[in-house]
């Protein structure tokens, strides 16, 4: 048995359509195994409308969807699910819901001790990691914890911009946010995942995949950038 992830930087990019620019790693990621996705919408408030464009999308690559929220038992959804995709929107919503239905254990659960394949997309990414504490959502509620389902042992940041030398914006950059969280103690590694970029991890390893780079921070180091096809599998065994 071993943990199979795909986590996605964004559902869409610019000048395509709902996870158009990832659709051909999403087929390779299921495969032919798989025929139903478990789709958690709880990121979003219309949870009818999100899941009809998972499911509609989906349906486009064969195969399909079941929302989570139908279910009159999230926990047997999750139990019965050969495959888990969990939507973006806003993290702090999502994590509280993921709570609220009693699912993060078994997702967990699911994931790395039954194999089954867990697919995130932003703030899906987001809460697959060790805790939401890099997103980058306003914290519109609040759930019980900002610890997460712990499915790899560092943090991402979905959607990392770069300082754009240009902007006469003041605010602090993506960069000094996530150094703000580094000088807090013993806190986790953070890739940031520019948009177009995605994470595949099969067991051990961890490839980045996608068209563009991704930027690794760590606490007291300077940061790194890896390019698409990169290994960086060493982030698994921190």
């Amino acid at each position: 048995m071993k943990r199979r992830l795909l986590l996605v930087s964004n559902s869409t990019l610019h000048g395509g359509g709902y996870l158009d620019h990832c659709q051909n790693q999403i087929s390779d990621f299921f495969g032919r195994d798989v025929r139903r996705v478990l789709f958690v919408p709880y990121a979003l408030h219309d949870r009818d409308a999100y899941t009809k464009t998972a499911r509609d999308k989906f349906k486009t690559l064969g195969y399909e969807v079941d929302g989570i929220h139908e279910a009159s038992d999230p926990v047997a959804a999750v139990k019965n699910a050969e495959a888990i995709f969990i939507g973006g929107g806003n993290t702090f919503r999502l994590l509280k819901s993921l709570y609220d239905n009693q699912v993060v254990t078994e997702i967990r659960r699911r994931v790395l001790e039954d194999s089954v394949p867990y697919m995130g997309s932003s703030a899906g990414t987001n809460v697959a990691t060790v805790s939401i504490n890099t997103t980058n959502d306003m914290p519109i509620v609040y759930p019980p914890s900002f610890s997460a389902i712990g499915l790899v042992p560092f943090n991402i940041n979905p959607h990392y911009l770069d300082p754009d030398p240009h902007s006469r914006h003041m605010g602090e950059t993506r960069e000094q946010r996530i150094t703000q969280f580094h000088e807090e103690p013993d806190t986790p590694s953070v890739l940031g995942l520019r948009e177009g970029s995605m994470l595949l991890v099969e067991g051990d390893k961890a490839t980045l995949l996608g068209t563009t780079r991704a930027r690794l921070f760590s606490r007291g180091k300077a940061s790194v950038e890896y390019e698409p096809g990169s290994d960086i599998s060493f982030l698994l065994t921190q």
